[in-house]
């Protein structure tokens, strides 16, 4: 039996996962056990919850496999170094960064996790990348592309995908990154969280791409649709960036010179008000990214004319770019997995390893729930643990017995304009709510974004919650007719539909969308088939299950968000907790 441990660690987005011979178990992020988000270090918890999923212990464990490998790229790395001597401090950085990755035996030791006695694969990240897109696609013969921000030396790769056989045919290499140009403007605009990179991308439709000729001072796109960037504009390729990746939340220093802020003006402040300004300076950041991406896309299209397209790494997160690589490329299919950034990477690396063994062996992620699930006992010793203070705000606690009248309750809450926090089944892999750890909500209230701010998420005004919608109706509200299963794509919202749902229609007419199927996920297609009943809008709000923190993992995690927040009710399997 060959039994693999992937795992993303001391990077942002910890995560392990587990392969029982070439087929997924189970594979959770580790921010969801700690409770930091993008929780950087390593996965202990999450590779402890693997392990439980899969009924056996670290002994057990034939292989482990990193999605990084240290003597990825040496050659480019020693060229780089020779002809760019970097700062001494970069050098002794990096250094202390290799040695503390190095030992994967004492990680686990010290972690109480000692005794594991098979073999550890260092898998370079953007082949990782490039695997946990393709070996899952269900694609036969596919163009992979990881784009990111840096990895093993490279920020860019792409492959190609033919039955179990997957290689990599190239690379752009540090220091160049359209993720780094894009996370330069993200701290430049004042958002210096890691992965704030979503709020600009939210943001960019409220403006226009005025500045679009400046950012392409920044960006050179190049005629064999590789790019470049100016590096009069940055500091990472020379300087120590200040960052942190071991146990905690990540952290980075500013990667951008002041050379950018004498380009676009002074920076944002992060407590200094969005200007048009700066909301037109999002728009032309997007507008840049998008230049550079579709001209690779064309670029590799042409190169390989291969019509299915495989897309991971951290910039497979721009939803917004994603939505249009069907309209505005040759590209006729397209995968992006759950958790396309570097979480994924877990996935990748244990399927490079798994493919060895199990070639003919295939497994489709057609569904992202593979995290930690719970009872209806376990359920109910965590509300009978909260009587008092349930009773204290009047909550009432029900368990419904009955499958049909749980699904029409709570879709008459919906449309009563109630906020409601959904708790069911598995945990979503990736970054998105996806219909068991989600607060949903009515899509044709107009004023539903006021009220999912004012009593819970508490967020910035500018960015649109999504619409989770029947897959048998997508043809009739979007422009587009795909599957969505992840929300990984933005697709326009036909013009005569948008008036209905405009809690769910971004500025521009647009819907981050997700497919539901009954196949998949039957309860919450059931949730949103009685909400159509009702309403005939066969789509409900849905955001994630949190409050300025990592989504809920376990039940009391979700009844403390419940009754520190307002929302007025809670579903967590058949029990219903109502204010």
């Amino acid at each position: 039996m060959s039994l693999i441990i992937g795992v993303n660690a001391y990077h942002g987005d910890s995560a392990a996962c587990i392969v029982r011979d070439g087929q997924l178990i189970a594979a959770a992020e580790e921010e969801r056990f700690r409770r930091v988000k993008h929780w950087a270090g390593f996965p202990t918890k999450a590779i402890e919850y693997c392990l439980e999923e899969a009924g056996c212990d670290i002994g057990d464990v034939t292989d482990i496999a990193v999605n990084q490998d240290p003597q990825a790229n040496r050659f480019k790395k020693i060229q780089y170094v020779l002809s760019h001597p970097p700062s001494p401090m970069m050098l002794w950085d990096r250094y202390k960064n290799k040695i503390a990755r190095a030992n994967i035996d004492d990680e686990l030791t010290r972690n109480g996790l000692g005794g594991f006695h098979g073999k550890i694969h260092q898998i370079e990240h953007h082949l990782s990348h490039l695997s946990s897109a393709y070996y899952v696609s269900g694609f036969d013969h596919a163009l992979a592309v990881s784009i990111d921000g840096f990895g093993d030396f490279a920020s860019t790769a792409w492959g190609v995908g033919k039955g179990s056989n997957l290689s990599t045919r190239g690379r752009i290499y540090f220091p160049h990154s359209l993720g780094a140009f894009y996370q330069a403007i993200t701290q430049w605009l004042g958002f210096p969280n890691y992965g704030d990179e979503y709020k600009v991308m939210g943001l960019a439709p409220y403006g226009s791409p005025k500045y679009l000729n400046k950012m392409r001072e920044v960006v050179l796109c190049k005629p064999n649709g590789e790019f470049e960037l100016n590096l009069h504009y940055f500091l990472h390729q020379s300087e120590k960036i200040s960052h942190t990746w071991q146990g905690g939340a990540p952290a980075f220093s500013n990667l951008y010179s002041n050379h950018l802020s004498e380009l676009l003006g002074p920076a944002r402040t992060p407590n200094e008000p969005l200007t048009q300004f700066h909301i037109d300076i999002a728009s032309s950041a997007q507008a840049m990214y998008e230049e550079a991406f579709f001209n690779l896309l064309d670029a590799l299209y042409l190169q390989y004319g291969l019509n299915s397209l495989c897309l991971a790494g951290g910039c497979a997160m721009n939803s917004v770019a994603n939505g249009k690589i069907l309209a505005k490329t040759s590209f006729k299919r397209l995968y992006v997995q759950s958790a396309a950034g570097d979480a994924g990477g877990a996935i990748g690396a244990a399927f490079v390893v798994s493919k060895q063994d199990f070639p003919e062996k295939d497994f489709v992620m057609d569904h992202a729930y593979w995290g930690p699930h719970f009872s209806n006992e376990q359920v109910k010793a965590v509300i009978d643990s909260h009587a008092t203070t349930l009773s204290d705000q009047h909550c009432t606690v029900v368990l419904s017995e009955n499958e049909s009248d749980l699904m029409s309750n709570t879709a008459q809450s919906i449309a009563d304009g109630k906020v409601v926090g959904w708790f069911q089944g598995q945990m979503e892999w990736g970054p998105r709510a996806l219909g068991n750890r989600s607060i949903l909500g009515d899509p044709r209230r107009a004023d539903m974004k006021d009220i999912l701010n004012l009593k819970i998420k508490r967020r910035e005004s500018f960015r649109p919650f999504a619409p989770s919608i029947l897959r048998d109706h997508v043809k009739d509200w979007f422009e587009r007719d795909d599957d969505v299963p992840f929300m990984m794509q933005v697709y326009p919202i036909k013009e005569g539909k948008r008036s209905l749902v405009p809690a769910v229609c971004h500025v521009d007419g647009s819907g981050r969308l997700q497919t539901v199927y009954q196949d998949t996920n039957p309860r919450y297609h059931g949730l949103i088939e009685a909400f159509n009943k009702l309403t005939n809008v066969p789509m409900i709000l849905n955001t994630s299950f949190n409050e300025n923190e990592p989504v809920v993992c376990t039940p009391r995690e979700a009844l403390d968000c419940f009754l520190r927040t307002k929302m007025d009710k809670l579903v967590m399997g058949d029990w219903v907790i109502s204010r």
